[in-house]
């Protein structure tokens, strides 16, 4: 097994770290989620190793418990993405012909919406919950999934052993998971985790602008929102959460290029 890169190291230690006070949150955070336990902004201190927030919050147990819905949100939406993106590419690289033409222009009008403008539409007129926000955004980035597991179908498409398959008369089904999809995995795997930081990045942006995780829930992003005043007054509580975002996004960041470098193909940059 080759060594693995410090930076992917580094890159699995922070997300692992992440992950599991998601998962650990009711035993870690001190308080409850919207328990009120002193005075506005309170400095650091033993008691609040973060201090409080606005409204006299353990700004810890905010950001602990902000940081599980945070990437339940972002975990969720994203496997969504894939799970839709990905059979509808395969189906469309497979099926060829009207289908491919009729979910590639369909596919190329959401993408002409920018994402979020699109989102906040939608939000804006129906009940923001968690399964709405997963819904909206996991069918919104699959969009950029479907081009993706597209353009890696079109080329498995064509080789021997797919044709080998048509000739033994396997259906589309067959071709899809049993042919493409394991010669397709090295490259969603890779994508899935730039997917996976663009998802945190986009629910932490809805949040901020009020169409997010809705109070009393915490997330990241409005952590910051609900503390951006005390920045005016010196007060660093909306950075710890948007700290705790970037460093997420980073550290997911290190093991995706990691994981990408270790693949045969598409080894070029992507946008997230």
């Amino acid at each position: 097994m080759s060594r693995i890169p410090l930076s992917a190291l580094i890159g699995l230690f922070f997300t692992g770290l992440y992950f599991m006070g998601a998962i650990f949150a009711p035993w870690l955070a001190p308080y409850g989620m919207a328990e009120i336990v002193g005075d506005t902004w309170e400095p650091w201190s033993a008691k609040h190793l973060l201090g409080t927030d606005t409204i006299g919050r353990d700004l810890l147990s905010r950001m602990i418990w902000g940081g599980q819905t945070t990437i339940f949100v972002a975990t969720a939406a994203t496997a969504l993405s894939f799970i839709t993106g990905s059979i509808l590419g395969f189906t469309a690289a497979v099926s060829g012909g009207w289908i491919d033409q009729a979910l590639s222009r369909f596919v190329d009008l959401i993408m002409s919406i920018p994402a979020l403008i699109f989102a906040l539409v939608v939000l804006s007129v129906m009940p923001v919950t968690l399964p709405i926000l997963i819904l909206v955004m996991g069918l919104l980035d699959a969009t950029r999934v479907f081009r993706l597991s597209r353009a890696v179908a079109v080329d498995i498409n064509v080789m021997d052993y797919v044709e080998a398959a048509r000739l033994r008369g396997e259906g589309t089904a067959w071709i899809i998971f049993r042919e493409i999809l394991p010669n397709a995995l090295s490259p969603l795997v890779a994508e899935m985790g730039l997917r996976f930081i663009f998802m945190v990045l986009f629910i932490s942006t809805l949040s901020f602008l009020g169409l997010g995780v809705q109070p009393p829930l915490a997330d990241w992003g409005g952590i910051v929102k609900e503390n951006r005043e005390g920045i005016i007054y010196g007060i660093p509580a909306a950075l710890v959460p948007a700290f705790a975002i970037a460093t997420l996004a980073i550290s997911v960041n290190l093991v995706a290029d990691w994981v990408l470098n270790r693949t045969s193909s598409l080894k070029g940059g992507r946008n997230v």
